[in-house]
């Protein structure tokens, strides 16, 4: 079939087919992100779907339920395949849990498809011809996006804007525009060869979208290029980082009578010399160890802060997880924190911060009373739920700059990371357990969306995982040292210099609320033109 004849399929496919080519180009759209990174398939689906809106205006609403059911049909297969590894957490204890991997695993796509679905509901019934209509998409799909990432508590994972964030130079235009701003870009540019088969009097250059929108990514790769040659990685003086990736299995991380085989573990490791050239544990100034690294409770085991305090004896300083009781203690049904404490060399707590942004399902039930009377539990098992902290704080850690915690998947809300007001940090320390999500691509995702937030913030990023991807990062996404996934042993590495606050860090997202605003006012008044004339 020659290509403009498959094309004009696409655009008059009906019922079952349209539902099937919808699916398929949102599951394919999937290999843009990590750990793939082929993200100029996005050329080909987003394309797909321009199209399919195309033939959807027959009718109510002009087409606008069609859109939506197509919105939706692309966007569960986008997240039914860019999300299949949340299956697993579901099996790390499968007697208890496992029952509940298919409501998960599909019925979290279901929901997350419903913003794909506003998203192309709101382009139908803005949808012009001509290049125009890509540009509606484009806004239409960013509002869709921000909404993810906003409503319910907010899961913004694998925003499309992620897709132009490899190679490492497109990636320094969120300096700028952060991920709202490239998910925008992406998807304009990657929609702009649906109009190479217009033919209409108004488009008969209909080559002109996809020329301009590979300037433009040639001019992102540009931009991105003489940022990292004219910025060079510049290193904290005295600052000798050692992050220790254990590699454990999540059922030896959650069972007490695991825990000194746990701590004897971690500290075997955190001793270990890499080779004739590696530092000694006197020579590191900073241990960092990952998220809930303890089946127990840390300040409530003295013998187990003994150990460590014998081990910090040696010379640096622990940043580590751990769950925290809850004061005053409730023994009938005591609550806890997921926390990141900073252990100095003497055994002391010098610094604490209690995870704010906790994960639905897994680290709290939504409806709780009435979820638990039902006799389900979030997945740490932790009765009731972990609390969440009070507010955003910056750390203080003896010997480095001022950190900015984050723990597990509060490195994926861009504008949820600072501190309202204060000082600037010199650097982030996200810790994180990857371990619910086996070998899968879920950490290679996480980890691209924590690198990201360096380059916004121009903070270099320090990360320790339990399974992996354990590393560190400089303020442009420069990896410095990294251990891979599935793989046990320890990083060592200085600390990165942070830059002057970029763009994005100064102003956030004011500057794409102001071209999407644009971009919708400009499209409402083409579309209602001459509705407007009437009155």
């Amino acid at each position: 079939m020659k290509p403009r004849r498959l094309i004009h399929a696409i655009v008059l496919a009906w019922g079952w087919r349209r539902a099937v080519i919808a699916f398929a180009a949102g599951a394919l759209s999937v290999a843009a992100m990590a750990p793939l990174n082929l993200w100029p398939i996005l050329f080909v689906t987003f394309a797909t779907l321009v199209w399919l809106i195309d033939g959807a205006g027959v009718g109510p609403w002009g087409g606008v339920t069609i859109a939506a059911a197509t919105g939706w049909w692309f966007g569960f297969g986008y997240f039914l395949f860019g999300l299949y590894w949340m299956g697993n957490a579901f099996l790390v204890d499968a007697r208890t849990f496992g029952w509940l991997l298919p409501f998960a695993v599909v019925g979290l796509p279901a929901v997350l498809a419903i913003f794909t679905a506003f998203g192309a509901a709101l382009a139908r019934l803005l949808w012009v011809r001509g290049a125009l209509r890509i540009l509606a998409l484009g806004a239409a799909l960013t509002v869709a996006e921000w909404l993810r990432g906003h409503l319910l508590t907010g899961f913004p994972w694998n925003a499309f804007g992620y897709a132009i964030t490899s190679p490492l130079a497109l990636a320094q235009s969120a300096s700028i525009v952060g991920i709202w701003g490239l998910t925008f870009i992406a998807v304009v540019v990657c929609a702009s060869p649906a109009t190479l088969i217009d033919n209409s009097a108004e488009t008969r250059i209909a080559w002109l979208p996809l020329a301009l929108g590979i300037v433009g990514i040639v001019g992102l790769g540009a931009f991105g290029a003489v940022r990292l040659a004219r910025t060079p990685t510049r290193m904290v003086a005295g600052v000798h980082l050692r992050i220790m990736q254990p590699n454990l299995q999540q059922d030896a991380k959650f069972n007490y009578a695991a825990k000194q085989q746990v701590l004897d573990r971690y500290i075997s490791l955190s001793s270990r010399a890499l080779g004739p050239r590696s530092l000694g544990l006197r020579d590191v100034t900073h241990l960092i160890w990952p998220e809930s690294a303890f089946p127990f409770f840390l300040t409530r085991e003295p013998d187990a802060l003994a150990k460590i305090a014998r081990l910090l004896r040696q010379g640096p300083v622990l940043v580590t997880g751990a769950m925290r009781l809850a004061e005053p203690v409730n023994r009938a049904n005591p609550a806890a924190y997921n926390s990141m404490y900073v252990i100095d060399h003497d055994g002391s707590i010098v610094s604490l911060y209690d995870k704010v942004h906790l994960v639905p399902f897994g680290e709290y039930l939504p409806f709780q009373h009435f979820l638990e009377s039902l006799g389900l539990q979030d997945l740490t098992k932790q009765r009731g739920g972990f609390l969440a902290g009070d507010r955003r704080r910056l750390m203080a850690i003896p010997g480095a700059p001022l950190a900015l915690p984050l723990i597990c998947y509060e490195a994926i809300f861009p504008d949820e990371l600072m501190p309202k007001g204060g000082r600037r940090p010199g650097w982030m320390v996200n810790i994180t357990n990857d371990g619910w999500f086996g070998v899968s691509s879920g950490p290679y995702q996480h980890f691209q969306q924590a690198r990201l937030r360096a380059i916004e913030q121009g903070l270099p990023l320090v990360r320790a995982a339990n399974t992996g991807i354990s590393a560190v990062v400089d303020p442009l996404g420069r990896i410095i040292n990294s251990l891979p996934l599935g793989r046990e042993g320890v990083v060592d590495s200085p600390l990165p210099q942070p830059i002057s606050a970029p763009i994005y860090a100064r102003v956030g997202d004011a500057p794409v609320a102001i071209v999407v605003g644009i971009v919708l006012f400009v499209v409402v008044r083409r579309r209602f033109y001459k509705d407007f004339m009437k009155i």
